[in-house]
This record gives structure tokens, sequence and C-alpha cells, in this order.
């Protein structure tokens, strides 16, 4: 925590589908382990045990607002043809009912309709990361949906709406991937490799830019190089403009950077 006492937000990676946890692995040996250890490094980067964790992924997407309000959220297995194993995971995590209500108000009064989801389970855009990251499952979890118009204004916007939180011991991880075109991941073409390499580039100068400049060229995503060949829908990337926007004036670091199955892929830390 920073000498404020304010969490730092992030946008992390959360791999393709279950890929930490099989054998062999997918890409061969290897292929995740950079992003392994990043997310492994998460607790120690942040210093002191947050009471709480609200978790932003693109693999839930509402008409308006939608947040976890269980005690007890099941898992959704939201990935298919993976190994038999991968669909016996396990990531025990509390909900956080109180956290989800404080959640749903803060986004109501900014104007952001928000929905309490007592039945809905986490998808693998939270338990995968955060079973390497913080195996234990000991920290409560809340989830929020992303709004299926993927507006980056509108996101931004509710990440501003939650920064409170950040004072309030509650860390906010938004799960998604810089880049993602599952058609292009799995294609042997320097082409595309060299596509992904233009457009994190851009992403890296525009979220590490100070904060009018990083909003409004998150808000226009769309005229960077390759936007569209790197996200032919944004839904992975919507969760980085909730954090950009719970950083208010805080400033980025590029905390991630690899190169998984020739794509180049970041991660951001903001405080």
């Amino acid at each position: 925590m920073s000498s404020a006492g304010r969490l730092p937000t992030y946008f992390i990676p959360h791999g393709g589908g279950p890929c930490f946890f099989m054998d062999p692995p997918m890409g061969g040996p290897g292929t995740w382990d950079r992003m392994a250890d990043f997310l492994r490094s998460l607790p120690g980067d942040v210093g002191e045990k947050p009471r709480a964790i609200l978790i932003i992924t693109g693999h839930w997407e509402t008409t308006g607002l939608s947040v976890t309000a269980g005690a007890r959220p099941g898992l959704i297995f939201d990935y298919y043809g993976f190994p038999e194993n991968t669909y016996h995971l396990t990531y025990p995590a509390p909900g956080d009912p109180a956290l989800a209500g404080r959640v749903a108000d803060l986004l109501e009064d900014a104007g952001f309709p928000t929905e309490l989801d007592a039945e809905r389970g986490f998808d693998h855009g939270m338990f995968i990361p955060l079973k390497v990251a913080l195996p234990d499952a000991s920290i409560p979890v809340v989830e929020l949906s992303v709004r299926r118009d993927l507006d980056a204004a509108a996101h931004i916007a509710i990440g501003a709406a939650l920064a409170p939180l950040r004072d309030e011991g509650v860390l906010i991880l938004a799960s998604g991937m810089s880049y993602h075109n599952l058609r292009g991941f799995f294609a042997n073409d320097t082409r595309i490799e060299m596509i992904s390499e233009t457009f994190d580039a851009w992403l890296v100068d525009a979220v590490c830019q100070p904060k009018a400049s990083r909003e409004a060229a998150l808000i226009d995503w769309e005229t960077a190089p390759s936007a569209r060949i790197c996200h032919p829908r944004e839904e992975h990337l919507i969760p980085l403009m909730v954090a950009a926007g719970a950083a208010g004036n805080d400033a980025a670091v590029h905390a991630y950077s690899d190169v998984v199955l020739g794509k180049k892929l970041s991660g951001f830390r903001f405080g």
C-alpha cells in the first residue's frame, strides 16, 4: 500500500482458458511461465493484504451492470475443449455481500444502474488468475460485470465511481488480455506478430500518459494501429478502462511485458 494507505489497481492477463493447469501446457513448456510469475508476484507487489478483492473480467457481460452478491459463489467453467482435470479445479474464495452492496451503491450514485446477483458464480477470468496469484483463496472476492455495449468512456467512468474502494482496503483487479484475437493467437504468421507488437507499443504509451491524455487515448482506442485486428471484439480490453478510471491521477507502471505464442502482451499497475 502507498504511504496514504491507498491500494493500487491493476490490469492483469488471465491467460488462455485454464492454461496454467494443463499438462502438457498449451503451446508447449514455458509458454505461460512469465505470466504465471507475474501473477504470483501480485501479493508482494501490493504489500499489505487486502480485506477484499473486486475483480472485473471480460467474461461476464450484462445490459446494465451486475455484481456477485452470494456468500459462497461457485465456479463457472466457461471454457471448452480442455482436459478433463481442468473442469474439476477449485477456488473456494468467499464472496462478500456487504462489499457487493457497497459497489452497487457507488455505481448507482454515479448513475450506473447495478443489480445484485446472489446466484452468479465466478467465471474463469476470476478463478484462473487468482488461483495462481492467491492459491489459498482466503480473501473475499466480488466480481463485477462489464456492460454489453463495451463503451470505453462509460467504463472509465465506472472505474472512477469505484475509486473510493481503494481507500477501504479493496484491491481492484481488471482481468483481461491486451491482445485477444483467438484466430490470430494460434496462427503461425509473422505479420500478426508484428501487428501485436505495434498495438502493444501504442497501448503502453497510452496507458502510461498522465490522466487526461491516458483517458482520451483509451476512449479513442479504436484508432490505434491495428486495433481491430488485435481486438475484433473488445470485451477483453474493456476491463483496462475500469482500472484506469479507478486510478484517478495515479501514474501507470508497465508491470508485465511478455510474448506468448508470438503475440505481445502487457499488464499494468496504477498507483
